[in-house]
């Protein structure tokens, strides 16, 4: 499938005969592997196009070769029309081209001002010219709109902020390619909304912008063109308004989603009113945003949990399993009034938590797939009793099989695993020690809809082999796919729990937003 010469309304007329950046026939191989195949990719300025396609599809290696991070094994890559080979990405940098992470490139204990002019900074006499760095930094601030007080340390500032701060330290040197790795992962719909604010101005002054996201109502927000890649080759280049979601999702995955739709809704457990919950909570207070929770864990169940972001979902999951210590509340495992007093112990009583941030508190990048599947396991039973090597690898390859963890390689680094791969690995690695409670926080968090589908439905048929499951997502609809009930979570107290069948993506945000029971709303609304 070629390229869709039309191009979105508000692009020059000028800018329809020569894109900014052009990629023809991009080609990576790392070794016999050929993960980006003759792909073709063009951006135009004052445009937001989006990158999409599953884990794995290319996306980063296409973009790693346009900021300089990797080498093209074959092609071209075209700036203003004429060929250009950048070596590092300082080369790419001088060019023009920056790119934002997902994972914050930022020092926090610096300020706001010293963050944005990096590498940069203004002297005087050989020194460092404090007053002039917060003025250019201040400057910078203001042409994006945005009031931030340059002389601030910026780890006192919230993550959509320091986002903002690194939109601002690439743009600091007149950056006329932006691009934005998975932006508003961790952002909230104001925040979000804040950001789109940025891009559309950026879009004005001529700022070509890539945007890569797993939400699916963002890029169609924001975005004019899409590019779809599937297995390091080119889909197709699509303009945004009119290309039918349901369309995009088949192009990433090659078939019709049909076949991958999570069951629309778990078996509701029976009778919870009258059955013990494994995991019971009542009172559970901390300083961190937790305020006279109550919580109960039935097995066979999936309590799905819903709230804003800062409503403590995140600080609720780490007190219950041990991680965070709670200063007030009753924690009953198996009928007993036992709260772990960590994680080790949360683990011998058949409790494991998922944390929502896998590359610091779960996968372990320079250890192999094999070795972090079996890192708990291991650990759990303590360095005098050394699982042998040969039934380590045979642990992992069950978990590697059962999970459909791809490449299906124990000896691989885990951090070269895609997403939504790394996920699967750190599962297995829970799954290992066979609990009773599983507590995922943001198990689906930056991967794509393919991978998200399968790790909603291994929940699903965990659940229904009597694992008890809380799942947070900050995605109200993924809450209600996956959850028989839903605890809806404000100012870190459970004002409500309910079936999730009497629920709707709008009731359940009406909730969510006002932090009031059903008595107060109508909750069920015609599907």
């Amino acid at each position: 499938m070629g390229h869709n010469d039309a191009m979105p309304d508000q692009v020059p007329e000028e800018a329809r005969v020569r894109p900014l950046v052009e990629l023809a026939g991009g080609t990576v191989r790392f070794g016999a592997d050929t993960v980006l195949d003759g792909v073709d990719f063009r951006l135009f300025p004052g445009e937001v196009h989006s990158l999409m396609g599953e884990n794995g599809a290319g996306k980063s290696t296409l973009i790693k070769a346009l900021t300089g991070a990797l080498q093209l094994s074959a092609g071209t890559i075209l700036l203003d029309g004429e060929p250009v080979h950048f070596r590092s990405t300082h080369d790419a940098q001088q060019a023009g081209i920056r790119a934002v992470y997902q994972e914050i490139d930022l020092l926090p204990n610096l300020s706001v001002a010293e963050n944005i002019m990096l590498g940069s900074e203004p002297r005087r006499f050989g020194l460092v010219d404090w007053a002039q760095m917060r003025r250019r930094a201040a400057a910078v601030l203001d042409d994006l709109g945005l009031d931030i007080d340059p002389a601030t340390t910026l780890s006192h500032h919230s993550i959509a902020v320091q986002q903002l701060v690194a939109i601002a330290r690439a743009l600091s040197t007149d950056a006329r390619v932006l691009v934005l790795d998975e932006p508003t992962s961790s952002l909230d719909a104001a925040e979000c909304a804040e950001l789109f604010r940025v891009i559309a101005g950026l879009k004005e002054r001529g700022v070509a912008i890539i945007f890569i996201s797993h939400f699916l109502d963002q890029v169609y927000e924001v975005c004019d063109r899409v590019t779809v890649l599937r297995d390091g080759s080119l889909v197709g280049e699509y303009l945004t308004r009119e290309f039918l979601r349901v369309d995009l999702v088949q192009a990433m995955l090659g078939h019709n989603a049909e076949a991958l739709r999570s069951r629309s809704r778990l078996q509701v457990v029976e009778d919870d009113a009258v059955r013990r919950p494994f995991l019971s909570v009542r009172g559970l207070s901390s300083q961190r945003r937790i305020a006279d929770a109550d919580v109960d864990l039935v097995e066979g169940d999936v309590l799905g949990i819903a709230g804003l972001l800062g409503s403590g979902r995140t600080e609720l999951a780490r007190a219950m399993t041990g991680v965070d210590r709670a200063d007030a509340g009753i924690i009953r495992i198996d009928g007993a009034a036992r709260g772990p007093r960590g994680p080790r112990e949360a683990i011998a009583l058949g409790v494991v938590y998922s944390s929502e941030n896998r590359r610091t508190e779960g996968i372990i990048g320079e250890l192999s797939v094999g070795d972090n599947i079996t890192l708990a396991l291991q650990a759990q039973q303590g360095i005098l009793r050394r699982i042998g090597g040969a039934r380590q690898r045979e642990l992992a390859q069950s978990w590697v099989e059962a999970l459909d963890i791809r490449p299906p390689d124990l000896d691989r680094p885990a951090g070269t695993l895609s997403g939504g791969n790394q996920q699967k690995v750190l599962l297995a690695r829970l799954l290992a020690l066979a609990p009773r409670v599983l507590v995922l926080d943001e198990p689906t968090r930056g991967i794509d809809v393919g991978a998200k589908v399968e790790i909603q439905n291994l929940v699903g048929d965990l659940a229904d082999n009597g694992l008890s499951v809380m799942f947070i997502s900050a995605e109200l609809e993924e809450v209600l796919r996956v959850g028989n009930r839903v605890a809806i979570l404000h100012d870190g107290k459970i004002v409500e729990t309910l079936p999730a069948e009497e629920l709707t993506p709008d009731s359940l945000l009406a909730l969510v937003a006002q932090g009031s029971s059903v008595g107060s709303a109508p909750v069920k609304e015609a599907r």
